[in-house]
């Protein structure tokens, strides 16, 4: 790639960047648009109906009314969960697995994105205490990785040639840049969102990949502000509103003067709100963990009608919870005359009104309301204002039940077959525990001037810090939605406390469900113990590689009876190699190949000597012109250019008879072998599928060439071994896979310590990592290093690490410290 193709590159990178952020914007704008039609519809319908049976005696009918809404809806999420499994939950731990570098089959699908933006908002409207803001993250990774191929398996027939972007990498970073998207869509925090996909997703990041994210995310968040702004105001181009959940302005009213937002010393009062919730969260994450262990013995094994009708019956319990919750337990509180005054904003004039008008007065006489069903008949959103911004107060025992309730039904429905998120329950149900601690503190200490919104929000990031332990991207995400700096600092030591308590006693709630799933998703970093292994403590040595020209026979055997991705691409080493030489032609050329492949400094010093003339150093010339005289290149001859010709030279021709095979004896399957790089099971089986080999009688010189387009054409979907139609190729014909194998992968010396493995292992991104010892030689285990100094090479896949990391923390670790 030249310059002009890489800005090139570039700018198209940036232009899909861009385009990612639009679609996840957009993707949001239909979720809510559609949420907000089906709640306003449902709850028109069943509250008309209980002011009416309220005076006729009639309640059943409303609490039937209620049901069939609700029932209906979350029949419709559960029957798309069982078209796309994946979409069921928030799609969080998926996503973070992906941009860790393990794939879940079908996460980043269009159908996925399909089934979960539908279901969510079916979800939601259904009554569910779940969120949309989770699945938006979901739903913005896979825009970001199905939009830069311009192809998708659901809609075969419509393709396009689109040469760029086809490989991992390019779609792991797009993932990263639409999962913050759906981070700034759904809070309006286009920097949180970028620090989310930093903290919470990838374990490779590199300075370039920073901008372009927080550019898509800023895309995201401005294309749905400017939508909802203009379809709900009708002022187009006022952007009012940043994303799906929005906090509003915390003010303190002006009539009361010794309202402050918060002082110095409520400080000691969040901490210990802090520790509070950190106990909550780990009590939630505790909970959820059996009921999703009881839903793996009991429920997924059973038909998948069974997980409609555990939808349903949760769907049933709730409805009629918060009906009857409602009804019986609520409160008649009386209505704050107070209104904010004419010079406020008008963002803070549309919250007051918005928070009047989703006051419920069912059973409540005049100029009074009830506190539990303003909190329980409304959109969670609207719920959130009322907590933060409602100048009445409510009642510290309707707090303690609507958190209680909350809290239990929120728990048991995060982890059923339908689309959810638990963003906006986690955030609701600390807001409630905000509240009571600050309705307690007014009551009964005296402490006027606190401020309830601010104990509320407090009692929220306490909460949802306890569930999900995210500390800098949380912080940032809580700030830029409320608009509200001076909120940083009580917000920062609220949820690191919390972090802190919650991490003595579990994981989080992300965490664990990646666990359960048995996804191998490496730590952030490894136990202190583990520094005391090395590399040839956890290495693989049963080892399975192929040469550099390998018979076609042989490399099928080796894919269909393997799963490894990779594989090292060596050659022998022999003791009497001049016997070998002189009765096998193929062996011959396999120790040719080895012996013109080793690098020394007096054969380097002759290639160098050719362009001399170029080097800028003179006593480098003047000692290479004394043995080879060198002709001036031409003035304009690019160097760089001149180089790389120089050293990509073909390799030298090998005939392996054969590759490694279960028939040999140790001494056969661990003897010495020479690392010249790796080559991808999807680049083997390409190579198969189109038949690139040559006989034994020709030169691999005839063997056609694949170029690198052709070679990525299948991406991200390569054919099977076992599904290839090889009928056609001759088995003992030859491929020659070293134009196409890695020549310089990361490599470690057995005497690495396991920390600086896994160090380089994880923050590079890597897949394989071969242990290479001093000599340039793969070792196979401690045991043969010790007995023979020439040893094989082993290598590390992403599977096996992780398996091996975890075995030897049980069975090693007790040598150790004994």
């Amino acid at each position: 790639m030249d310059n002009k193709k890489a800005q090139r590159y570039e700018a198209v990178k940036w232009v899909l960047v861009f385009a990612i952020g639009v679609c996840t914007g957009l993707v949001g704008l239909f979720v809510d648009f559609f949420v907000r039609l089906f709640t306003q519809l449902k709850f028109q319908v069943v509250q008309s109906s209980v002011e009416e049976c309220t005076e006729k005696g009639c309640l059943a009918l409303s609490l039937l009314e209620l049901l069939g809404f609700n029932l209906t809806f979350v029949f419709l999420a559960s029957l798309l969960v069982l078209i796309q499994p994946v979409a069921a939950g928030s799609g969080i731990p998926e996503i973070k697995c992906y941009l860790n570098g393990v794939k879940v089959p079908g996460v980043v699908r269009l159908r996925t994105v399909v089934c979960k933006a539908t279901g969510v908002l079916f979800s939601v409207a259904g009554g569910l205490f779940v969120g949309k803001e989770g699945p938006m993250i979901h739903s913005g990774a896979v825009v970001g990785a199905g939009l830069p191929q311009f192809q998708s398996i659901s809609l075969r027939k419509i393709q396009f040639n689109f040469p760029y972007f086809r490989s991992d990498r390019d779609k792991r970073d797009f993932v990263s840049a639409g999962a913050a998207a759906g981070v700034a869509a759904a809070f309006g925090a286009p920097i949180g969102g970028t620090l989310f996909s930093l903290e919470e997703g990838s374990s490779f990041w590199n300075q370039g990949l920073t901008w372009k994210v927080l550019f898509c995310s800023m895309a995201a968040t401005f294309t749905l502000n400017f939508f909802r702004s203009g379809i709900q105001f009708g002022s187009w181009g006022s952007f009012q509103l940043p994303g799906l959940l929005n906090f509003g302005e915390f003010k303190c009213s002006e009539s009361d003067k010794k309202c402050h937002l918060w002082t110095a010393v409520d400080l000691g009062f969040f901490i210990l709100m802090g520790i509070v919730g950190g106990l909550l969260g780990a009590t939630f994450n505790c909970l959820n963990k059996r009921l999703a262990k009881y839903r793996m013995r009991n429920v997924h094994p059973k038909p998948k009608l069974v997980r409609v009708l555990e939808s349903l019956l949760v769907s049933l319990t709730t409805t009629v919870t918060v009906f009857v919750a409602s009804m019986v337990l609520g409160e008649c509180r009386q209505m704050s005359s107070s209104r904010h005054s004419g010079n406020d904003t008008l963002s803070l004039q549309d919250i007051s009104e918005d928070v009047n008008s989703s006051i419920k007065t069912f059973f409540c006489p005049n100029e009074t309301y009830n506190d539990m069903a303003t909190l329980f008949f409304n959109p969670q959103e609207s719920a959130i204002l009322q907590l933060f911004h409602q100048d009445g107060t409510f009642s510290p025992v309707t707090l303690s039940l609507f958190f209680l309730l909350y809290f239990l039904l929120s728990c048991w429905t995060y982890g059923i077959s339908v689309p959810s998120g638990l963003f906006v329950p986690s955030l609701l149900c600390g807001a409630a525990f905000g509240r009571l601690v600050a309705n307690l503190l007014k009551s009964y200490i005296g402490l006027d001037h606190i401020y309830s919104g601010t104990f509320a929000l407090i009692g929220a990031a306490a909460f949802l810090g306890g569930v999900v332990r995210m500390t800098i991207s949380l912080t940032v995400i809580l700030i830029e939605s409320t608009n509200e700096i001076t909120y940083g600092l009580p917000i920062m030591i609220t949820l690191m406390v919390a972090k802190w308590t919650g991490d003595f006693f579990n994981k989080g709630i992300y965490d664990i469900h990646v666990n359960l799933r048995g996804v191998p998703l490496l730590e952030w970093e490894t136990e202190v113990e583990m520094d005391k292994l090395r590399a040839s403590d956890i290495m693989e040595p049963n080892l399975t590689y192929v040469y550099p020209h390998t018979r076609i026979q042989s490399l099928v055997s080796i894919l269909r009876t393997t799963v490894h991705h990779a594989f090292p691409v060596v050659t022998e080493n022999r003791g009497n190699e001049r016997e070998f030489m002189k009765g096998n032609q193929l062996i011959s050329n396999n120790i040719k190949f080895k012996k013109s492949s080793i690098l020394t400094r007096a054969g380097e010093q002759r290639k160098r000597s050719q362009s001399m003339k170029s080097y800028p150093s003179s006593e480098l010339r003047n000692m290479c012109d004394e043995h080879i005289a060198t002709e001036e290149p031409p003035e304009k001859e690019d160097l760089l250019q001149q180089m790389l010709e120089r050293r990509y030279t073909p390799y030298p021709n090998l005939y392996p008879d054969q590759s490694p095979s279960e028939e040999w004896t140790m001494e056969e399957r661990f003897r010495p072998l020479t690392f010249h790089g790796l080559i991808l099971r999807s680049q083997l089986v390409t190579l198969l599928d189109r038949g690139v080999c040559y006989s034994e009688s020709q030169s691999s010189a005839s063997q056609p060439r694949l170029s690198h387009a052709e070679m990525s054409e299948d991406y991200p979907r390569y054919p099977d071994i076992h599904d290839l139609d090889l009928t056609l190729l001759n088995p003992r014909m030859i491929v020659d896979v070293t134009p196409y194998m890695n020549p310089s992968p990361f490599t470690v010396s057995p005497n690495t310590h396991v920390s600086q493995v896994f160090n380089l292992f994880r923050t590079m991104g890597l897949r394989h990592l071969p242990v290479v010892n001093a000599v340039g030689e793969v070792s196979p285990c401690l045991v043969l290093a010790e007995q023979r100094s020439h040893s094989i090479c082993a290598t590390f896949s992403i599977f096996g690490t992780i398996k091996i990391f975890s075995n030897i923390k049980q069975k090693c670790f007790k040598e150790i410290r004994m």
